[in-house]
């Protein structure tokens, strides 16, 4: 890209299209500070936006301006300013991760033969606060509202992962003995923890798997279980495990809480 953007050019191009340029370039700056690791120099900004050293000058100062971005006096390196720390914060506010789930797992009950919702947390246990029939398989036995087992269930399994084993005893003592299950591991929720995958089969119902998956906040605490019930008969095909996984990724991607995802699948 040259440095005549925003000439006649450039306006008849904007009408055009219905965008502005300027506001388009100046949020690629503001990206590149964003994703990257360390404060950037200007060479490396103009590099990374495909863009001459002069365009870059200009955009910064401008951000700069604004309080978008900061430049450090002593090193000349631009990095992401106050204001847009606050734009940041006031995004996460918006960011409701059950919502965010319960879209996701709404178009997956759509496409597999799997039914499935949105637990959250709650003082007597997993507690579904969403939940989706498949057109394809479904159990009458579970439905919204309900309190799930502590230590029988892929959605129990997954937050005994993450939350700390106070608040699980807690619940734990609130649930019927019969009504639990065996309590896991050590090593059963470290690997829980470590693949950000649950599954159980035969454990509520014979030949009934279900599956769970987290969905993290932005601090990467646990905000919610996404959670299946699937394949009557045996435990859920690879393809099924992938698609569930993919879906939980991309509702990490939208709630911030991406980084304790350290595998590409479940298997």
């Amino acid at each position: 890209m040259s440095d005549q953007a925003g000439t006649n050019g450039g306006s008849q191009s904007e009408k055009r299209s219905g965008t502005i340029q300027s506001v388009s370039i100046a949020a690629r700056f503001l990206n590149i500070l964003a994703n990257a690791e360390e404060p950037l120099a200007l060479g490396a900004l103009a590099r990374h936006a495909d863009t001459g050293s002069s365009t870059a000058h200009r955009y910064m100062q401008s951000l700069v301006k604004e309080g978008l971005a900061m430049q450090d006096p002593q090193t000349g390196l631009y990095d992401l300013g106050p204001s847009a720390l606050s734009i940041g914060i006031g995004a996460l506010k918006r960011i409701d991760p059950v919502e965010i789930a319960a879209r996701h797992m709404k178009d997956f009950v759509r496409e597999h033969a799997a039914s499935g919702g949105v637990a959250i947390w709650t003082e007597r246990g997993p507690t579904l606060v969403r939940w989706y029939r498949s057109a394809y398989f479904t159990i009458s036995s579970v439905g919204l509202g309900d309190v799930l087992p502590v230590d029988n269930t892929a959605c129990g399994l997954m937050f005994q992962a993450f939350l700390p084993p106070d608040r699980i005893e807690a619940a734990r003592r609130l649930q019927p003995e019969h009504f639990r299950g065996k309590k896991p591991s050590a090593d059963t929720l470290a690997r829980v923890r470590a693949s950000c995958w649950a599954e159980l089969t035969n454990h509520l119902l014979p030949d009934i798997t279900g599956q769970a998956v987290p969905v993290f906040d932005a601090q990467q605490e646990i905000a919610c279980v996404m959670t299946t019930v699937t394949n009557l008969g045996q435990e859920a095909a690879p393809e099924e495990r992938t698609a569930l996984f993919e879906k939980a990724k991309l509702v990490a991607r939208e709630t911030g809480g991406y980084e304790l995802f350290n595998t590409d699948s479940p298997l």
